[in-house]
């Protein structure tokens, strides 16, 4: 029961990973502070899609469910758990780069309004 628990709390803060790193930049307008941890995780998260490199959060994952006594997936997270909604004919290395490619478009369209609120000075 507590390795089923310690999976399913696994599970989310990769979710949580996830979302900072597509997305953490508005977050990083907020608090700015943030901007050298964002900037970290966006590098790692490109750099697991770009490689196809297991996550650590993955395999921690998959160890946690494998000692709650239930199965353990292959793959990653991305393969796992959103394949099916969002690529139904599976992962491809080139959509991967595209994912990639997205996450950082998005970043940098979102720094790139930080900077310009930041330059006109405060509200």
């Amino acid at each position: 029961m507590v390795y089923r628990f310690l999976a399913a709390a696994v599970l989310l803060v990769h979710l949580g990973f996830i979302l900072f790193v597509v997305a953490g930049a508005a977050l990083v307008a907020w608090r700015r502070r943030l901007l050298p941890v964002h900037l970290a995780a966006v590098a790692w998260g490109v750099v697991v899609e770009v490689t196809g490199a297991a996550c650590p959060l993955t395999v921690l994952e998959n160890r946690l469910r494998l000692l709650a006594g239930t199965v353990g997936y292959a793959g990653g997270f991305l393969d796992h758990y959103l394949l099916a909604l969002i690529y139904p004919a599976g992962l491809t290395r080139g959509m991967q780069w595209m994912l990639a490619a997205a996450v950082l478009a998005l970043n940098a369209v979102l720094y790139a309004r930080i900077l310009r609120c930041h330059r006109r000075g405060p509200h």
